[in-house]
């Protein structure tokens, strides 16, 4: 590769966890960062429509039971939110209450983040609170 790719691909991947840093809601791990092919592959999207939406309380639970998801360690990156206040456009949909991003390095991370104690615990502990999960997998191309 030349200097110049280098430069570019490092800057890249250096521009996407810089932003994960410092970003409120985005907790990133520790991992490779030398360039765009070592950034982790898979993403697990997930959105959760609370049975009571307007609950600030059944919100704020859900939120903190997703921030222990990051104490799996096949977690690479999460970044927990709420609906933005961007443009409305008939391709958005904001009508989910929180939602969550997790960042793995395979589909085997992820098969075992799906079975930890702690996934479990959360959702065992959660689940009252949602009346529609949607979950959407990526791996990238």
């Amino acid at each position: 590769m030349t200097t110049k790719t280098n430069r570019r691909q490092f800057l890249t991947g250096a521009a996407a966890f810089s932003a994960a840093a410092v970003v409120p809601g985005v907790q990133a791990k520790h991992h490779d960062h030398s360039g765009p092919d070592t950034l982790p592959k898979l993403t697990h999207t997930v959105f959760f429509w609370l049975k009571n939406p307007e609950s600030k309380e059944d919100r704020d639970a859900l939120i903190a039971g997703l921030k222990t998801l990051a104490d799996i360690d096949t977690v690479k990156g999460i970044h927990i939110g709420v609906p933005a206040s961007t443009e409305e456009r008939e391709v958005v949909d904001n009508s989910y209450q929180v939602s969550e991003l997790l960042f793995f390095d395979d589909v085997e991370g992820q098969n075992a983040y799906q079975t930890h104690p702690i996934h479990e615990k959360f959702v065992e502990e959660c689940s009252h609170l949602w009346r529609k999960v949607v979950v959407y997998d990526s791996i990238a191309v």
